[in-house]
Order: C-alpha cells, then structure tokens, then sequence
C-alpha cells in the first residue's frame, strides 16, 4: 500500500469530512491518529476499530483545539507525524454587527490558529526526516465569501494563505503543504438538515437538495467524504511531489462561477 510506514495525524477527525479521510489514509496503509476534544471510550472504539479494519495501527488522542498548547500536545503525544492533516473546524451564522465575540475568537482559534500550532509542532520532525505531507481542509469559503460568515470565511482564506506561506518556507525540503476546498460535503449533520428543509420548503428529497441546499454548486450533487479523502491520499503520493502551496477545489464547480 502506498502509504505503508507513514504516520498520519488527522484533527477533528470522529465524524464526517476527518473520519472520512482518516479512513481513506488507513485504506492507503498509514497508520492514523484520531482526535476531537472528548475522550470517552466510543472514541477509541472508533479507533480500533478502524485500525483493524484496514489491517494498521490507529489510535485515538483527545485535544481541544482552541488551546495552542493542547495543539502542539497533541502532535508531541502522537510522536510526531508523516502526514498532518488540519480539519477540525466549527460555523456560526450571523451579521457582522451582531456577531456574538465569543463565537469569533472560537472560530478563528479552531478553524485556523490550530494549524498553524499543529504545523509548527510537526515541521521539525518532517524536516529531519526529509518528507512530510500537510494538507489543510479549508473550504470554498477559502476562494470565496458567503454573508453572515464573517468568522468562517476569514479563517478559511487565513488557512489558505497560512498554506502558501507554509509551502514556501519548507520548499525543497521534501514537504508540501495543500488546502482542500471542498463545497457542501454530504456528512451526518449535513444529512440530518435534510428532513427539516424537506418540510420547510414543502419538497421532496433530490428536489430540496437540488434547488435549496446545493443552489451554488453547479454539479447539483454533494461532494463526499470519500472523495475529500482520496484526493488527500492523492496529494501524500508521489504524484503530487511537485504540488505544493496550491488549493484543490471539490466543490462541484461552486468557484468557477
């Protein structure tokens, strides 16, 4: 497998967008370290059982990221990774001139400071060992803007440019560094949200995903998990050696528009 011997360290990664990719780098071969803020025994059983599925050492580390010393903890923990993967991420919806402080500081704390603590922590080892692969999640919200997303847009195109910036420092060193933009991604909260809009807007199924919830995503269909994680694997591959400081957009064609 190609990616037998690496270690990966995948943030936020219990559910959706992150389980989907930490499952996609075990199915390569990696070895995965799983994270969120809790540490209750289902998330290690998320963990081993991962880990034998794809037949690789998979673990499960507990971190808050909104604290920069936990960030940096849990890379130290892990001993250090091949392949660093910044995913955790939250969202909040409101005006700029209502936007509750609390709610900022968070979002920018998780959604960006985090990788730029994490990468920080993680550089060193990658440098010794000559390689290392750092692909952040951030969002068509990285290329683009939506209102009532202040906070979120922000961190995204910070996590753009901290990626480019990343990228040049460690050029020729063996290490890339990507953003993934994804679009609307058909995770478990996503799903959720789709009975709800069904009764709203008096619609079926395909109707309301169609022409509600995916009215800026030219293909009319969900990205999925599975693809945000193969094209990560992609990135990790030899192929992708010379693909650095660049963003990767699965979005369906929303920023083309």
């Amino acid at each position: 497998m190609q990616l037998s011997g690496k270690r990966a360290i995948i943030t936020g990664s219990t559910s959706g967008i992150g389980l989907g990719v930490a499952r996609e780098l075990a199915r390569a071969g990696a070895e995965v370290t799983l994270n969120s803020f809790t540490d209750r025994p289902e998330d290690h059983a998320l963990a081993r059982d991962l880990g034998a599925e794809f037949g690789v050492t998979a673990r499960y580390i507990p971190a808050d990221m909104s604290n920069g010393a936990a960030c940096r903890a849990l890379i130290e923990q892990a001993g250090g990774c091949d392949i660093l993967v910044n995913n955790a991420g939250i969202q909040h919806v409101a005006a700029i001139d209502s936007f509750p402080l609390d709610k900022w500081e968070a979002i920018l704390a998780i959604n960006l400071s985090s990788a730029f603590h994490t990468t920080a922590a993680a550089l060193p080892g990658m440098k010794a060992r000559g390689w290392g692969r750092i692909v952040n999640i951030a969002s068509a919200h990285g290329l683009t803007a939506s209102p009532f997303k202040s906070a979120y847009v922000a961190a995204k195109h910070g996590v753009v440019g901290f990626t480019k910036v990343t990228a040049l420092e460690v050029a020729g060193q063996g290490i890339t560094a990507n953003a993934i933009c994804p679009g609307y991604v058909l995770t478990p909260l996503v799903e959720a949200q789709i009975p709800d809009q069904m009764a709203v807007h008096n619609m079926d199924r395909d109707t309301v995903i169609r022409e509600v919830m995916l009215t800026r995503q030219p293909s009319r269909q969900f990205a999925t998990v599975e693809q945000v994680g193969g094209t990560t694997v992609f990135l990790c591959s030899p192929a992708a050696d010379q693909i650095t400081g660049t963003t990767i957009s699965v979005d369906g064609g929303w920023t083309a528009l």
